[in-house]
């Protein structure tokens, strides 16, 4: 789960780590209004979406007066912003962050994140604050500094220092540092968090290191026992075909193809992709229905994947382990019958009961398409969807 700038920041602050005073605006009279509490010659004007890019994508304002302020926010709340990390249809803007000014004398990055190859908790650090640190990590890896946390002892003092020397920092900033990875990693910690990365971690004009901005992610399967970080979930920034999913406990990811899969297992469901790409065709969607498909979940996939107009044709694919195959075959029967599917189907089913679910899928008199392992199944629905 993503929180917003402002929220990232407001837990942040409750760590101690130094953040620039900010006030959250719905309006542009409410910005204007911010920035006279706030006080100050110079504010910045941030537009609040689930995405990195904003500034420029010019969702990023320098104000100098509070009707600069104001038309600032008015020009954004409303409209979507379109950056590399939202695709074309961008996200809605519908709360800008009204932040002071700050004198910048260097920027650093900053991020605390999970290396799974390792199954530790990596402190990443670089020198190039402020530029995407893929471009970094493609143009100057050498720029990319790296700490592994081992779970048993926890942060260390000396990999902070480590990190602090090889940023170039001085005697008090290092102590800042320090500070500031400690609280991060403490946080990371509390909050099951999966990301939190600062980019950038400014040097101010006067020496002291201040988080300018922040991205906070919280992991989606932590949120049973992180109530507080659930509170900050803003709906309207998902995807609604995924949110649709969640709300029907389906593991839904939205992609551009035109070929909708429904398959129960992740692995499977990626093999199910993998195969469609290899005969020409382009998955529309990943998604998992799980070990537990009933018909009312069968009737929940079909009308989540067709709410898709790009859908020329569908692949069931599923395996029946936990989950008998005839149980499976009743809900596609009764979906497709509910939900009126006007698109082809193709139907491939393998494991317990599959015999009588074949049967059970010739006798319905439907318009149901059988395969007969993955490869047939992959070229029977990319045919179908070329054919549309």
């Amino acid at each position: 789960m993503n929180l917003h700038e402002y929220q990232a920041k407001q837990v942040l602050a409750s760590y101690g780590v130094p953040v620039p005073k900010g006030i959250v605006a719905n309006s542009g009279a409410e910005a204007e209004a911010a920035a006279q509490s706030l006080g100050g010659s110079v504010w910045v004007v941030k537009a609040q979406v689930h995405a990195g890019g904003r500034g420029k994508a010019g969702g990023v304002k320098l104000a100098r007066d509070g009707a600069a302020v104001r038309a600032a926010a008015e020009g954004m709340l409303g409209q979507r912003l379109v950056t590399k990390q939202t695709g074309a249809g961008g996200l809605p803007i519908e709360k800008v962050y009204v932040e002071t000014g700050s004198a910048i004398a260097r920027e650093i990055y900053l991020s605390l994140t999970l290396n799974r190859e390792r199954g530790r908790i990596a402190v990443v650090a670089s020198t190039e604050g402020g530029m995407d640190i893929e471009t970094v990590a493609e143009e100057t890896p050498e720029k990319i500094l790296s700490v592994l946390v081992h779970p048993a002892t926890g942060l260390q003092s000396y990999q902070c220092r480590q990190l602090g020397f090889a940023l170039g920092l001085n005697d008090a900033q290092r102590k800042q540092f320090e500070s500031i990875v400690r609280a991060l990693y403490q946080l990371y910690m509390d909050k099951d968090a999966s990301l939190i990365e600062i980019n950038p971690l400014i040097v101010t004009g006067e020496g002291n290191l201040v988080a300018l901005d922040c991205k906070l992610d919280i992991e989606a399967n932590a949120m049973f026992r992180q109530k507080d970080m659930a509170a900050y979930r803003d709906r309207g920034q998902e995807d609604p075909a995924e949110l649709r999913a969640s709300d029907n406990d389906l593991n839904y990811v939205s992609l551009d193809g035109n070929i909708a899969c429904m398959v129960n297992g992740a692995g499977l469901a990626m093999a199910t992709m993998d195969v469609i790409k290899l005969h020409g065709g382009q998955p529309a969607n990943f998604l998992d229905v799980g070990g537990g498909v009933t018909v009312e979940r069968g009737i929940a996939a079909f009308d989540l994947i067709l709410s898709n107009p790009s859908v020329k044709a569908i692949l069931v694919n599923v395996f029946g382990g936990i989950v008998r195959c005839d149980t499976v075959a009743q809900a596609v029967i009764t979906a497709f019958q509910k939900v009126g599917v006007k698109v082809p189907v193709v139907v491939r089913l393998e494991g317990t009961n599959a015999e009588q679910a074949r049967k059970m899928l010739k006798d319905s008199g439907l318009a149901l398409i059988p395969a007969e392992g993955l490869t047939d199944a992959a070229k029977k629905v990319v045919a179908a969807a070329s054919a549309k």
